[in-house]
């Protein structure tokens, strides 16, 4: 395919990710299934190329800056309460997903070694970061759940990369060390910590020393490739490197970043994330046909074959509540003999937690860097399809009804402070600085104006902390207003450039001024 062509077809999937999502909005279906449906019954229409996804690439340009997303986002004082709930999904979950996968493969297909069933097993029982933040985004949940699944989904990958490695190289070597497997996922886990601290201290220097803000937003979008780059080329776990330098990024950018950095940032970042998000599902669609030609057609699949993938994605399914569930009995028996900590997560949560466990783009690309003459490879490949059909388009359909039919109970307690309380101390902290500075050195009140402003200010702050909810519905009509008048004036800043009475810099900078004050007092409102 010739450059023009590719640029084309570019423009035709972005031109799809439109309509798909559009359908998925009126249809009320997660974006994420519209999507692989939609990717899945195009590729077959005889007119449009073939689409053949490199894997390493796939790897590389979608999975670091999802992560980094994911990571950015991440409430780091909850992640680190319930890390080691998040472990047990991320590294135990995934590990037992695996043999039990690879348990059952061999009964159905004997003839397969046991080691290229153990790599299928580490194909399908990763859940993807990618799918569960399409998937899940938007929808509530109790702040436990949502830390163990965003947790999970931003550490498992890693998990599931080591061990397809190590059961890949078992595989075509027939020798297999556990105590060297051990030894060696420690290592590329702790060097993955390592790597991703090394790069984000990297980016704290930089980004200090940079005055420009295109080039601190470049360099921190650029960050997600750099961790996950520098993890492989240290031959440690890029994923890992990723996470790393995500967290510290959303903890560091709050004092490293300035105000416009952020807004601009945050613009460029959340278009680039939604681009990304909705090409790697219509890629995976695309993928499919791919797929079936490397088999040799749908009516080159063998009757045993069906019966295998079938019983993985039933395996895949299974085994994540089982260990969930197992979990969830541990926990309370270790709260029966008196440990406060064992905190059970109640069936509720634990249903939606075994129901949430999509699988995404690592699942696809794995498969795909399997060597030829890897025994099993056409079967790892329609099973890490149909895994990920399964999973999104079944329970990322119905993971929003079952939520509504559940009622999951926040069990968390919550934080000492809730929005009023917080922002009425901001108000207060601003309030305090301005009675110092609204007095010259001789005691002489020069800015009454800005003080009179704060402290009517400081006035609705206090009445708000009491009854927020009458505060905003009686400021509501007040805030409205303020949006007609913002309206009016950009109606005439439009009406006066497009009379040629002031320069284009001028639209620009007061259009700008503008949009700030809207973006203002739209969050007054809560939108």
């Amino acid at each position: 395919m010739h450059g023009l062509a590719a640029f084309e077809l570019v423009l035709g999937l972005l031109a799809l990710v439109v309509a798909l999502h559009w359908c998925a909005l009126k249809l009320r279906l997660p974006p994420a299934t519209a999507l692989l449906i939609g990717g899945g019954a195009l590729a077959f229409i005889p007119a449009l190329p073939a689409i053949s996804l490199d894997p390493e690439l796939a790897l590389v340009l979608f999975l670091p800056p999802l992560l980094m997303d994911g990571a950015y986002y991440t409430a780091l004082g909850r992640f680190r309460r319930h890390l080691p709930g998040i472990l047990s999904l991320a590294v135990g979950a995934v590990i037992f997903t695996t043999l039990a996968v690879g348990i059952v493969t061999h009964w159905l297909v004997p003839q397969l070694p046991w080691a290229a069933c153990f790599a299928l097993g580490a194909i399908v029982s990763p859940p993807d970061a990618i799918s569960a933040r399409a998937v899940l985004k938007g929808v509530p949940l109790p702040r436990r759940l949502a830390a163990l699944l965003e947790g999970e989904s931003l550490l498992n990958d890693a998990t599931g990369l080591i061990l397809f490695r190590f059961a890949v190289a078992a595989t075509l070597s027939g020798t297999f060390h556990a105590g060297e497997a051990v030894r060696s996922f420690a290592l590329v886990s702790i060097g993955g910590v390592l790597v991703g601290l090394g790069v984000a201290a990297i980016w704290v220097f930089v980004v200090r020393r940079l005055r420009d803000r295109m080039l601190v937003v470049i360099t921190t979008t650029s960050l997600g490739w750099a961790a996950y780059l520098a993890g492989e080329a240290f031959h440690v776990s890029g994923v890992i490197a990723t996470v790393v330098a995500g967290l510290a990024l959303g903890w560091y950018q709050h004092v490293i970043l300035s105000a416009d950095v952020r807004l601009v940032g945050n613009s460029v970042w959340q278009i680039t994330v939604f681009i990304l998000e909705a090409l790697v599902f219509i890629l995976i669609g695309f993928s499919l046909r791919g797929v079936v030609e490397r088999i040799g057609g749908i009516q080159a699949v063998p009757a045993s074959m069906i019966y295998a993938v079938l019983g993985v994605v039933l395996t895949v399914t299974l085994a994540r509540f089982v260990w969930i569930f197992a979990s969830e009995g541990v926990l309370k028996a270790a709260r029966l003999a008196g440990v406060k900590r064992a905190r059970p997560l109640g069936w509720r949560q634990a249903t939606i937690l075994g129901w949430a466990g999509m699988r995404g783009v690592v699942t696809l690309a794995v498969p795909l860097t399997l060597p030829i003459d890897m025994p099993g490879r056409d079967l790892m490949l329609v099973s890490a399809f149909a895994a990920i059909f399964a999973t999104v388009v079944v329970q990322g359909s119905s993971l929003g009804w079952l939520i509504r039919r559940i009622r999951p109970v926040d069990q968390d307690p919550p934080a000492k402070m809730d929005m009023p309380a917080a922002e009425t101390a901001m108000a207060r902290a601003r309030m305090a600085v301005i009675e110092v500075v609204a007095y010259g050195p001789d005691g002489t009140l020069i800015h009454p104006k800005l003080l009179k402003e704060h402290q009517r200010r400081m006035e609705f702050m206090e009445r708000y902390a009491e009854d927020a909810a009458t505060t905003m519905e009686n400021l509501r009509p007040h805030l409205d207003a303020i949006l007609a008048g913002i309206a009016g004036a950009r109606q005439e800043l439009i009406r006066i450039h497009r009379a040629g009475l002031i320069e284009d810099e001028v639209l620009h900078e007061l259009e700008r001024d503008l949009d700030v004050e809207q973006m203002g007092v739209t969050f007054q409102r809560g939108e």
